[in-house]
């Protein structure tokens, strides 16, 4: 669509667009208005000449490329190539990079070459596949800044990674040339008009280049280090968890921060104080990530979060251990978080992990869910209720299902959603929630849907003795009522009355108490773990009418 008819189409929506633009920074508005008429940056080219890398090999070894990558030879001199459960043939020479045949997130995960360090390549794939794109994309999608930033660190890491490139002095400075054209287009784009992981992502981005390489242009981008420790102060709060509240996101954060950290640990460049600023911020991301990592060692996939996009917990943790930023694997801790908008309980052989915040920040929630107060629930280490995840992030049925408030473990009111969530990112009207109190056993909060004579839904998570309780109160009358309650696939379920009998695959069995006169039916709904991966699982669903007073007890038989 041109930026004609995606403005008219604006237009069109003026109460949900003003909703949307409302809490958005001065700064940021006014750089969504200049986009709107000149685009990205275009890329930037530099005399490189007297760029040279500042940095051998750290000490301390990078992660493998995250689970959804794989790549491996085919026929001739083709790469079989798999990114998000997607595929796509790479023969260098003909590479579509301008492709959309997968959508804008698969073609930023194609350009931003993580998928280059995958140890199924040898050091001649990676330098033809170099080449190509250095050659043939001059411009295009792999010049937005986002691809930009992450790709400095994967570029940046084959270099720094002994035989992951030919011994080609010609390829190294070809690389190193484009690196700092790429640094330098980046440094003038950075994404202000998006925020939030963009602008951070790209802060790091800009900060790599000039840490690992010598120059003057890299002593320009060294001193990008305060306005992204500046940034990491702003987005991320004190109790460590990043102010969109994805765990996916989170962890594709700590991960590129804990590159930076390893990177800064080896440069004869890294300011004074940096190592320890950036150090303690990514210690408290790190026990952040514990507090909502489920028992089986993987995230809760509340908002924008699916399973192996980012780096596992496990790794991430042993990473940070290795850099010095956390002492081995930290605890969960239990109970409300600080600041982030989670609660963790732990009780016996349950644990419950809840969202308990509206989309956030204010300014850019476009990774935001209709979620709040709705939870995940494991019981002896499976996970038992689970959130829906995500299949896609282009516009339509799969986007829209993944973000309504019928794919979360919460209450829905009139067929409405709790936020006016519209196209594939954007909010309106907003959910607001509020903490009510909190004990050693119980956490209580209050909830209103954005739409005009929403009721006011209070919920209580509780742990008692082998049981964990979710009490939920609704004084107005007269609002039809859902409570929804969707298990993961391995779970079959029967209804016995006023309660449900839950199994798992390997035998363990749990019964959920359902108290407070809703009429439950057992469902059929999609479940994405992945991108672009969809698994069918029962969904229990209460119907009624309120005033409600419902209460759900689970307990291990």
């Amino acid at each position: 669509m041109s930026r004609l008819g995606r403005l008219l189409g604006l237009v069109r929506r003026t109460p949900t667009v003003l909703r949307t633009l409302a809490p958005l920074r001065p700064a940021q508005l006014r750089a969504q208005v200049a986009h709107l008429f000149t685009g990205v940056q275009a890329p930037v080219r530099l005399d490189a000449a007297s760029l040279a890398l500042a940095v051998e090999a750290p000490s301390t070894p990078f992660l493998d490329p995250a689970p959804h990558v794989d790549v491996r030879p085919a026929a001739g001199d083709s790469l079989a190539l798999e990114l998000l459960s997607l595929a796509l043939e790479v023969v260098p020479g003909t590479v579509d990079w301008a492709t959309d045949r997968h959508g804008p997130l698969f073609a930023y995960h194609l350009h931003e070459q993580a998928w280059l360090r995958h140890a199924g390549l040898a050091p001649a794939a990676r330098r033809a596949v170099l080449d190509d794109w250095i050659a043939r994309h001059r411009e295009g999608v792999g010049w937005d800044p986002h691809p930009i930033s992450l790709r400095l660190l994967s570029w940046g890491k084959l270099l720094l990674s002994a035989g992951a490139l030919p011994p080609d002095e010609d390829l190294r400075s070809r690389v190193i040339r484009s690196m700092a054209d790429q640094a330098e287009t980046l440094a003038r784009g950075v994404e202000v008009r998006l925020q939030a992981n963009h602008l951070l992502s790209n802060r790091i981005g800009v900060v790599w280049a000039g840490l690992l390489f010598e120059g003057e242009d890299a002593d320009r981008w060294r001193a990008g280090s305060e306005a992204l420790l500046a940034e990491l102060d702003a987005q991320v709060h004190r109790d460590g968890t990043h102010e969109e509240r994805s765990p996916m996101y989170h962890s594709l954060i700590l991960e590129n921060g804990l590159d930076l950290l390893n990177l800064a640990r080896q440069s004869p460049r890294t300011p004074d104080g940096f190592v320890e600023a950036l150090g303690g911020v990514l210690g408290r991301m790190t026990r952040a990530l514990a507090r909502f990592t489920g028992p089986g060692d993987r995230i809760a996939l509340f908002a924008d979060s699916a399973w192996g996009v980012a780096a596992e917990p496990p790794a991430l943790f042993d990473y940070a251990d290795r850099l010095g930023v956390v002492e081995g694997r930290p605890g969960p801790g239990d109970l409300p978080f600080d600041d982030s908008g989670y609660a963790r309980i732990d009780g016996g052989d349950f644990v419950l992990i809840a969202s308990t915040a509206g989309p956030s920040p204010d300014h850019q929630p476009g990774h935001a869910h209709c979620d709040v107060l709705a939870f995940e629930l494991f019981v002896g280490g499976r996970r038992l209720v689970t959130d829906t995840g995500v299949y896609e992030y282009r516009p339509g049925e799969h986007r829209d299902r993944a973000r309504a408030t019928a794919s979360h473990a919460t209450l829905r009111f009139d067929g409405k959603e709790q936020s006016e969530v519209w196209a594939a990112h954007r909010v309106g009207g907003r959910a607001r929630v509020e903490p009510v109190e909190a004990g050693a056993d119980f956490a209580e909060y209050v909830v209103r849907g954005w739409s005009r004579g929403a009721p006011r839904h209070v919920r209580r998570f509780e742990r008692a003795s082998g049981e964990i309780v979710v009490r939920d109160t609704v004084r107005s009358g007269g609002h039809a009522v859902e409570s929804r309650l969707p298990l993961a696939p391995e779970w079959t379920v029967e209804l016995l009355g006023e309660r449900a009998r839950v199994r798992h695959a390997d035998g363990t069995v749990v019964t959920i108490e359902l108290e407070g006169g809703l009429a439950w039916t057992i469902e059929r709904a999609p479940f994405h773990p992945t991108f672009h991966a969809e698994v069918e699982r029962n969904v229990l669903v209460g119907r009624g009418v309120t005033p409600l007073g419902s209460t759900l007890r689970f307990r291990r038989d």
